[in-house]
């Protein structure tokens, strides 16, 4: 199957989940199921931008008026009502009412001061401009206004705007729940742990859970199991009482005698979307849905394979379960000219960099084969050759995307 077809086969497979109310502080890396309207202006007050002194502009202000200074505001106090003359003002202090404009400090010069020291005269060095430095109310948002659509990865930024107009907590969409079954009698958990002869340190396991959070999902099975159809059986229906929304397995999905999982979950009565799909890495890959609606995707046990699987497939549906928009990958040039097999896209580990005028180009990294791992330290996003192609020359735009779903507005809107 096509490799677009099979992500948006899966992305098919699931809809947003249910929401939930959480207070502010704990909405980091949740999404938005509901749009924020903001309940007030802000700034809520006209306010200054720069210390200096708040006046009524007049057209006869020019370089050397004089004014008297006949108040102070500073910022915490309340609204006051102005009168002739000039006040002195704080950043940030709420302009008095009857003054529009703002002249920095060190555009005046001071003829005279009260015996406290506070200025009681000024002189402007320049004409001012009306409006000048003064934070006009509602002018970064107005009360009714959309502060944050739905859909939205609540980030330090969003927290910002949304504890600047007051919001308390906020509506979001319940965060999918994984279980994560790593199949393989060959591997050990423990890193460290002595290795006996044909054993390897799991590390499918580790990489995908933090994967998986980084991407929205609460990992809520993380286990590694014998390569036993039986086992993995009963390891799928606990994680469907356990309240999965997906069942990730590694391992077992190819044409080998110990590769069961496709056959277990026919077994289970799942609905087959695909085996196999015309990429590589990762051609062996399978998703299925489960009678209940559990989205199961096996992937296949080479880790990166594993890791295109998660990256290209479960987090598409993550993010579908999660109401956010299917993403769209940055079309950049390649670095220099690729050669490929042709009949798969190949989804490649790949470095961002700029070209002697500043611009953005991708260059694929040397140690593209699935069981190497130590490439995925330089790798700095994911490009994708299309399947057809049998030379990419260097220049031609290709489709890339971010190593996680989150980042895919960075330089356009996901």
């Amino acid at each position: 199957m096509p490799l677009e077809q099979a992500r948006a086969l899966v992305r098919e497979a699931v809809k947003p989940l249910g929401t939930e109310r959480v207070a502010l502080a704990n909405a980091d890396g949740r999404v938005t199921a509901a749009p924020v309207i903001s309940p007030m202006d802000l700034p809520p007050f006209d306010n200054a931008a720069m210390d200096g002194f708040a006046l009524a502009h007049a057209g006869e202000l020019d370089g050397g008026f004089v004014l008297d200074v006949t108040g102070e505001q500073a910022a915490g106090d309340l609204a006051s009502t102005a009168g002739l003359g000039a006040w002195e003002i704080m950043t940030g202090a709420r302009v008095p009412d009857g003054f529009d404009t703002v002249v920095p400090v060190e555009d005046v010069a001071v003829l005279a001061r009260h015996p406290a020291g506070q200025p009681s005269r000024i002189a402007l060095g320049s004409a001012p401009r009306r409006g000048q430095h003064v934070r006009l109310r509602g002018q970064d948002i107005a009360a009714g206004d959309c502060a944050v659509p739905a859909g939205i990865w609540v980030d330090p930024s969003v927290a910002m705007l949304l504890g600047g107009i007051g919001v308390s907590e906020l509506e979001v969409r319940r965060r999918p729940r994984v279980a994560l079954l790593c199949t393989g009698r060959e591997l050990i958990d423990t890193p460290g742990a002595g290795l006996a002869s044909g054993q390897i340190y799991n590390t499918n396991g580790p990489f995908l859970a933090r994967r998986l959070a980084l991407a929205g999902a609460e990992v809520i099975i993380n286990h590694t199991i014998h390569d036993d159809p039986a086992v993995f059986r009963d390891a799928v229906l606990a994680a469907q009482s356990a309240g999965a929304d997906v069942v990730v397995s590694t391992g077992a999905v190819s044409m080998g005698r110990y590769d069961f999982v496709p056959e277990v979950l026919s077994g289970l009565g799942a609905s087959l979307l695909f085996h196999k799909v015309r990429m590589r890495p990762g051609k062996p890959l399978l998703a299925a849905t489960l009678p209940s609606g559990v989205l199961c995707v096996g992937l296949p046990g080479n880790p990166v394979s594993s890791a295109v699987g998660q990256r290209f497939f479960v987090e598409g549906a993550l993010r579908r379960m999660l109401g956010m928009p299917d993403e769209r990958p940055w079309r950049l040039p390649l670095a220099a000219d690729v050669s490929k097999k042709p009949g798969f896209a190949m989804l490649q580990k790949a470095s961002l960099e700029l070209d002697g005028d500043g611009r953005v180009r991708v260059r694929l990294l040397q140690g593209q084969e699935s069981f190497r791992t130590r490439p995925l330290l330089d790798s700095r996003a994911w490009a994708i050759l299309p399947e057809d192609a049998e030379l990419v020359a260097a220049g031609c735009l290709v489709d890339v995307l971010p190593l996680g779903h989150i980042h895919s507005n960075l330089f356009c809107e996901a």
